[in-house]
């Protein structure tokens, strides 16, 4: 379900900017940074790379894209 939330002038032309690079829409661009945002605070000791590895793994497992990891 859909939600309208105000935000700011400023987030709104920081996000099409990003999300022009991106290729998301402004919506899916500011809910990438709140998603990215959510976990970084919930993991303070992950680096940005890794919050986004881990985003892109379960997103992999969510689509069937999954192996056994091989130790060594």
């Amino acid at each position: 379900m859909a939600t309208a939330v105000r935000i700011s002038e400023k987030l709104v032309h920081e996000a099409k900017k990003y999300s022009r690079v991106d290729h998301r829409s402004v919506t899916g661009q500011i809910e990438h940074w709140a998603k990215i945002g959510k976990c970084a605070e919930e993991n303070p000791d992950l680096t940005y790379t890794l919050i986004k590895e881990i985003l892109i793994g379960l997103e992999e497992l969510e689509e069937g894209e999954k192996s056994e990891y091989k130790f060594g």
